[in-house]
């Protein structure tokens, strides 16, 4: 049988000193930089509208008749090959924008 102490465990902790407490206030010369440019929004609305657009063109189906079954709509060129190409070009668009570093930024 094992036994904890939980009268003592309290006790045994250093206090927090003023030399390891966290500084909450940064000073107000200090002004912080935007995390992302311009030019990065702008290839992120880029990407999100390739990841739209090939959620648009994979979307849909609908036919006249719920009882046939059209593979020509279902399996077509859009549906299979182009809209998950987008989809991933899309994602790539983005990874891009999150890494890339403005020209200002770099000089």
């Amino acid at each position: 049988m094992a036994t904890t102490k939980k009268e003592g465990s309290s006790a045994q902790r250093p206090a927090a000193t003023a030399a390891s407490a966290p500084k909450s206030a940064t000073p107000a010369s200090r002004q912080q930089a935007p995390l992302f440019g311009k030019e990065n929004y702008r290839w992120m609305l880029i990407g999100l509208v390739l990841i739209a657009l090939g959620l648009i063109l994979m979307g849909g189906g609908k036919s006249k008749d719920p009882n046939v079954f059209n593979p020509k709509e279902i399996y077509s060129f859009t549906r299979i090959t182009i809209a998950p190409i987008l989809i991933l070009g899309g994602f790539v668009v983005e990874i891009f924008a999150i890494f890339r570093k403005d020209k200002k930024e770099s000089q």
